[in-house]
């Protein structure tokens, strides 16, 4: 046999077991939940809720990311940035927390006996335990997965480029808007979706400080929670849900990168 097929067949054999690993409790969860019990779980006026809840928040919270964010990843892809390496670890810390520990932070900040409480109660304003909560947790927790990238992308255009434009009297803004900007979309629009699914799976840092109401601040990983204690059938509905999400979310983020690398490099074979 020929060394090389036995070298391939080697590695393939090796990989197995943590792709088995990784497929089969997604296997047995399908397996499980059948369509006609999806179908009549999401007709459950609390289901439907919940769906409902998740998906506004996290478009809302995504929606706040990107111009919050932006600055930020602009700063962190500049080499010379001051205290670039510690707003980078900053960034990364909540992708690492345990979201019980990032629950209680927000919690100690905006909650009624917080940092900021007293100020906020005075301008009769009330987070913990609200909608607007599910949105502050989602934004802690999904914010670093599309600053990451934003800043990944800027950093990836080439300075010549930059030096160029600033030559053909472009200003600050112009060459990040019609170089840097386009330049940078494809990392921007992954981070942008990466951020959106992170947001919508949240659930550690929401169910301390937004609690868990029904109809207020019950998302998808929520009543997934409730409903593995209540109802089985409204669990496995809700995790298949959020597992088609998951999953087309990361399909989709791949082939766009994909495509767009293509794009590139039939550019630079045209050129």
């Amino acid at each position: 046999m020929n060394p090389q097929t036995v070298r391939r067949s080697l590695h393939n054999l090796l990989t197995l077991p943590m792709v088995l690993f990784l497929l089969v409790p997604l296997a047995a969860l399908l397996a499980r939940a059948n369509p006609e019990s999806i179908l009549t779980n999401l007709a459950e006026p609390q289901v439907y809720s919940a769906v409902r809840l998740s998906l506004i928040t996290s478009l809302i919270s995504t929606a706040l990311i990107i111009p919050l964010g932006l600055p930020l990843a602009y700063h962190l892809a500049r080499p010379s940035s001051p205290g670039r390496r510690f707003l980078d670890a900053l960034v990364e810390l909540p992708t690492i927390l345990p979201p019980a520990v990032a629950g209680i932070a927000l919690l100690m900040a905006f909650g009624r006996r917080g940092l900021l409480g007293p100020w906020l109660s005075w301008l009769g304003i009330e987070l913990p335990f609200t909608t607007a909560a599910v949105v502050i947790a989602q934004i802690f927790i999904a914010a670093p997965l599309f600053i990451k990238p934003a800043a990944l992308g800027f950093a990836s255009v080439e300075g010549d480029l930059k030096h160029a434009a600033a030559l053909d009297g472009a200003n600050r803004w112009q060459t990040f808007r019609f170089i840097i900007l386009p330049l940078a979309w494809p990392a921007l629009v992954s981070g942008i979706i990466s951020a959106w699914a992170r947001a919508l799976g949240e659930f550690g840092a929401t169910i301390i400080f937004a609690g868990n109401l029904p109809g207020k601040t019950q998302t998808m990983p929520l009543a997934i929670y409730i409903g593995f204690e209540i109802n089985l059938d409204t669990a496995l509905a809700l995790s298949v849900i959020l597992v088609a999400i998951s999953f087309a979310t990361l399909f989709t983020v791949k082939s766009f990168l994909n495509m767009e690398k293509n794009l590139w490099k039939n550019l630079l074979i045209e050129a």
